[in-house]
């Protein structure tokens, strides 16, 4: 295996690099899953395919089986561009928008799959190799969900390549939910009109309730809120007759999530009923589930497998903590799911986003550590 990655290593940084240059925001990443799916092709992995949700989808013996084992890297970044995104390499570093969130761990999923095509090697358990779609933001995880919908009944677990190299491995997921709430007035002119009702300021009234609001405090659950994005008005001396924000909130406890809920709806319709001449409207833009009963054994089992890999890679040991991935929908319908990533690095969700080229080796042997476990 070592002497096989030190071998390709140089083809695998340039399919890197070149896949991190691909745009690629959630709903549009059409050009780096033909990219992918082409690729696939010329390396010979026959029957990978497109499905509708713009995963591409690898099955590898899985047919009439009900015990799969997924293996997933999501292909979308957070970044709106359609234009090639830039790539510098520097004194041993990469750094690229996305180019570790989470290009670095789907290229991975590439090269494993060129390892066990170059080696002929043949499942004796089922595999399941996805690169999905719309994992970021407001993707909603389209993509894993409709991977549950497609293979329901057939997964056994799954195991998805995301963010940096473990430490700390995503076992219990964040669910959350986001809304758009939006404030219409009259509105009228700064002077003439001065006293009438203000969009901004209506809003403005509700985010500080929204701030005020008190927090779940059971143990064993976190729970966060924020507003992100506030837009509104069209000059300095008109009073706006429209104004929105997104709305956010997150908790690890799906108790926790449904009182947040709760206070969400309550405070809103505090705001929606205190003036008929200003109208309040709310819609939910993506919802994220907690997760949901796992069976005890087949977890600890998933567990101790991903635990002895890294272990036997890096000399270190996991420890669990809470996230909102892709596992969250595996989660959700009560199947042993688990996220951790395939290299070093940081800068998530910002261009300046970059990862030690050294520590690639080292989440390429992890990966065909775990997958080549399933063939022979």
């Amino acid at each position: 295996m070592d002497k096989w990655i030190d071998g390709y290593f140089e083809t695998h940084l340039a399919l890197l690099k070149t896949m991190a240059a691909i745009p690629a925001p959630s709903h549009q990443e059409d050009r780096r899953v033909a990219f992918i799916k082409e690729w696939l092709d010329r390396a010979g992995a026959a029957g990978a395919y497109i499905d509708e949700a713009k995963n591409v989808v690898l099955p590898w013996g899985c047919e009439g089986r009900d015990d799969i084992t997924v293996y997933m890297a999501h292909t979308d970044v957070v970044f709106p561009d359609l234009t090639p995104l830039p790539v510098r390499e520097a004194d041993g570093i990469l750094y690229a928008p996305g180019v570790g969130d989470d290009t670095a761990n789907a290229a991975a999923i590439l090269t494993v799959i060129r390892y066990l095509l170059d080696r002929r090697l043949q499942p004796v358990q089922p595999v399941l190799f996805v690169l999905n779609s719309c994992e970021e933001g407001l993707g909603n995880l389209k993509g894993v969900r409709q991977i549950m919908k497609d293979w329901a009944g057939r997964i056994k677990e799954v195991i998805s390549f995301d963010c940096t190299m473990p430490g700390g491995v995503v076992c219990r997921a964040v669910g959350s939910e986001r809304w758009r709430v939006t404030v219409r007035t009259k509105g009228g002119h700064s002077f003439n009109d001065f006293g009438a009702a203000n969009a901004i300021h209506r809003l403005s009234g509700l985010i500080c309730r929204l701030y005020e609001q008190s927090l779940p405090a059971w143990d064993d659950q976190r729970t966060t809120f924020n507003v992100g994005v506030i837009r509104g008005g069209t000059t300095v001396n008109s009073i706006a007759q429209e104004a929105e924000m997104l709305y956010e909130y997150r908790s690890d406890d799906k108790k926790a999530l449904s009182v947040m809920r709760d206070q969400f709806f309550r405070l809103f319709s505090e705001a929606q009923d205190a003036d008929p001449a200003v109208v309040f409207e709310k819609e939910l833009l993506g919802e994220r589930p907690c997760g949901d009963t796992v069976d005890p054994a087949a977890e600890k089992a998933l567990w101790d497998r991903c635990a002895a890999a890294v272990r036997a890679v890096t000399g270190g040991e996991i420890f669990p903590r809470s996230g909102s991935t892709d596992a969250n929908i595996p989660l959700s319908l009560g199947i042993p799911a688990l996220t951790f990533g395939l290299y070093e690095g940081g800068g998530e969700h910002t261009r300046e986003e970059w990862l030690r080229i050294d520590s690639l080796k080292a989440g390429l042997k992890l990966a065909v550590t775990l997958v080549s476990s399933h063939f022979a």
